[in-house]
């Protein structure tokens, strides 16, 4: 595969629900044979690089992490031609050196979600994506640049706890999730980060520290206000660091070997396949059905 023009995907999180440092913005509605998306996608340039933005939760915040369309969501991104996809998410911290205010890129999960379509694949056109290193390493070593050069308190390197949510943690499972060894929770990342792999987007996560949980003695139980309050102040420097993301992009994308995972994944013979499935995968597998001429 040649080098090629970058095309960022953005998913902004909680209190992330615009960009505006895009210009020549336009706003589409991308239909997809998976359902409805969060909202439309906005499309745009920074630093003369190619972005698209989706709100995970829509404008206003309308969706909740367990109605969010994950496989919606990722499906038109790559309709829309994203080459690369960057999440911004809210997290609770498990640990006492990740406070409010610190931004964390993500390297492990531990999905412990129960209520979502985890996959694109199933009956009719089986596949199986590793999942041993979630997240781009090239990505997030960008991502982490751009968040010091943006001025944000940085910690490289945590696992996130994926939770099914809407309801916060109790305390007796904030302490489990601290034993496990987890570093940040949240509710959202889950499956998204299965489905970016699954439809060969090298994926990275930038983490927003906005509370501590409830596992600290002697301290009040998180409030939505209070996250709130965090979610404003960070707001700002997230855009920021995409900017900076974006001013630092070489001029042509070089090959990932993320972007071909689906060769040794998919275990269906595509001759028997399921033809109403394979419509369906036609953004997530069409690099593959034409290579093998299907």
């Amino acid at each position: 595969m040649a080098d090629s023009e970058w095309v960022i995907g953005v998913v902004g999180g909680s209190g992330l629900y615009a960009m505006d440092a895009l210009e020549n913005a336009q706003s589409i509605r991308v239909e997809s044979p998976w359902g409805e998306a969060s909202d439309d996608l906005v499309l745009g340039e920074i630093a003369g690089k190619r972005f698209v933005f989706l709100p995970r939760h829509g404008k206003g915040h309308r969706v909740p992490p367990s109605a969010l369309n994950f496989r919606a969501n990722i499906d038109v991104l790559k309709r829309a031609g994203c080459t690369d996809m960057i999440s911004l998410s809210a997290v609770g911290s498990l640990r006492e050196d990740l406070p409010p205010g610190k931004f964390v890129i993500v390297d492990q999960f531990i999905d412990r979600t129960f209520a979502r379509e985890k996959s694109f694949f199933g009956a009719g056109l089986a596949a199986h994506v590793s999942m041993a290193d979630p997240v781009c390493p090239r990505l997030s070593d960008m991502a982490e640049t751009a968040a010091k050069a943006a001025d944000a308190d940085v910690h490289r390197g945590a696992t996130y706890l994926a939770m099914e949510g809407p309801q916060f943690s109790s305390r007796a499972e904030s302490e489990l999730y601290r034993q496990w060894g987890c570093d940040v929770i949240g509710m959202t990342a889950m499956p998204e980060a299965k489905l970016a792999r699954e439809a060969e987007l090298p994926y990275a996560l930038i983490a927003m520290v906005t509370d501590y949980d409830c596992w600290r003695d002697g301290e009040a139980h998180v409030e939505v206000h209070d996250i709130l309050a965090t979610l404003h102040a960070n707001a700002d420097r997230a855009v920021n660091t995409v900017v900076e993301f974006a001013k630092a992009l070489p001029e042509t994308r070089p090959e990932n070997p993320l972007d071909t995972v689906l060769d040794i994944s998919l275990i269906t013979d595509l001759g028997v396949a399921d033809r109403r499935v394979m419509e369906k995968l036609d953004a997530v597998c069409g690099r593959v059905f034409e290579a093998r001429e299907v």
